[in-house]
């Protein structure tokens, strides 16, 4: 059964993935709807994971659903690590190094934030 979750989660994750990267369109060949992805789905989980941890009404499956499913399909390291490799290709070194810092730094920032939320959020809150 938590297979099902998972893989409704990811269904839905890959369609919205690929929907809100045709929707920004990357400039200079640039991968801005990646990035842009990426460090949504970084906040989301860092809130998530956080809200699920330490409220007792968010069952496993959702955890499953949401944070396996969702969230592991609408973000993609594969594409991160390919488009970066092509910006090197094509002597963009300059914007392949700032994607690369791009995307750890304001990816762990925004999940420490959405951590923090959470924490901030659920602090006091009946269970």
């Amino acid at each position: 059964m938590n297979i099902l979750f998972v893989m409704i989660g990811g269904f839905f994750g890959s369609i919205s993935r690929y929907s809100l990267g045709e929707w920004i369109h990357s400039g200079n060949g640039f991968p801005f709807g990646t990035l842009f992805i990426n460090l949504i789905g970084c906040f989301i989980l860092g809130w998530f994971l956080t809200f699920a941890s330490r409220s007792k009404k968010v069952k496993h499956e959702w955890s499953l659903l949401i944070g396996t499913g969702f969230i592991g399909s609408f973000t993609t390291f594969s594409t991160f690590s390919v488009e970066t490799l092509q910006l090197f290709q094509r002597g963009f070194i300059w914007q392949a190094l700032l994607y690369i810092l791009a995307s750890t730094v304001f990816g762990i920032l925004l999940a420490f934030v959405g951590h923090k939320i959470a924490n901030f959020r659920t602090i006091g809150a009946e269970d």
